[in-house]
């Protein structure tokens, strides 16, 4: 074993327990004793902060230091951490999204291409579906390549899926990454259209970095978040739900929040005006308030929803003898 991969052995292993023997360390990286002692001075210099105590009891152990030292994971500490960035990176948190897709840009760039599959293929295990049809995030390495592109501002060659299923060719510069409501939306000037625009980042296929350097346009408005909210809003919805709910407005627009329009009818009830792409979504948002309602259109939701409710009765109607 060289040095260096010696190294990089013994500094996985201090990072795995918090306290080491001479001799634990010395018989796993199967060396000496003196080899040991010269390794570890080695990671000191280097700025890790490795205590050494002598006698009985003695040892070996990482403390936390000043500043952030290169870490050493194993497959499954970095499948770990990718698939909880994810969570982050997608989540309602937009400034901790920032942090976390930067960070996996980080880490899923020196991953060997078993490990990026491997946390690909673990998207589809055992994941519970999210009750704001947030999107989950299933291609880190065209996240990934997308946010490099951001941060080196390199423009971007993609296929871009729009809400209709029409798929298009898009060469972009790519600015920022911004979370909104559960997803993850790129916000670039579209080089064919010489305007801004955004993109639903699990709707890019196949993202290519072209080579070519741009220089940074100030973005579109001051608030990244409210921007890509205000376009979400100007683009027609597939379903522009309306429903009566027995509610009160102020009570019903907390429940609704920026996702909908509410506009009360008397004291007792308003109407709900609430675009959406998924009907599941809309019969839960709506379920959800708990008060008497009625869903006047369109009339898929209709149905959708009375399929919904047929359902529901049918679980809970005893079985005959």
């Amino acid at each position: 074993m060289s040095t260096s991969t010696r190294a990089l052995e013994l500094l996985g292993l201090l990072q795995s327990r918090r306290h080491w023997s001479g001799n634990e360390l010395a018989h796993r990286l199967g060396v000496s004793r003196r080899t040991l002692r010269r390794d570890v001075s080695g990671l000191q210099e280097l700025g890790y902060p490795i205590t050494t105590t002598r006698g009985t009891g003695g040892g070996y152990q990482l403390g936390s230091g000043a500043c952030l030292p290169p870490l050493v994971l194993n497959e499954d500490e970095a499948a770990a951490v990718v698939m909880g960035l994810q969570e982050i990176a997608s989540g309602a948190h937009p400034a901790s999204g920032d942090a976390a897709v930067s960070a996996m840009a980080k880490i899923v760039q020196v991953l060997p291409a078993r490990i990026r599959r491997r946390i690909d293929s673990l998207r589809g295990v055992a994941v519970p579906q999210v009750a704001s049809g947030g999107a989950r995030i299933t291609d880190v390495t065209s996240l990934t390549t997308v946010a490099l592109a951001c941060r080196d501002s390199e423009a971007l060659d993609f296929t871009y899926r729009t809400h209709d299923g029409r798929v298009s060719e898009r060469a972009v510069q790519p600015h920022r990454i911004v979370g909104v409501d559960r997803r993850l939306y790129l916000i670039a000037w579209d080089l064919d259209r010489a305007d801004w625009r955004t993109f639903r980042i699990d709707r890019i296929g196949g993202p290519r970095r072209s080579g070519t350097r741009f220089s940074p346009r100030p973005l579109p408005g001051s608030d990244p978040v409210e921007y890509v909210r205000g376009r979400i809003r100007s683009v027609p919805p597939r379903y522009p739900i309306r429903a009566t709910v027995g509610a009160p407005a102020e009570l019903v627009r907390r429940q609704i929040a920026h996702y909908g329009t509410v506009e009360p009818v008397d004291e007792a009830s308003c109407e709900v005006h609430l675009p959406a792409d998924s009907l599941d979504w809309a019969a839960f948002c709506l379920g959800a308030i708990g008060a008497p309602l009625v869903v006047h259109g369109p009339p898929e939701a209709v149905d959708h929803m009375r399929g919904w409710g047929q359902r529901f009765v049918a679980g809970t109607e005893p079985e005959a003898p």
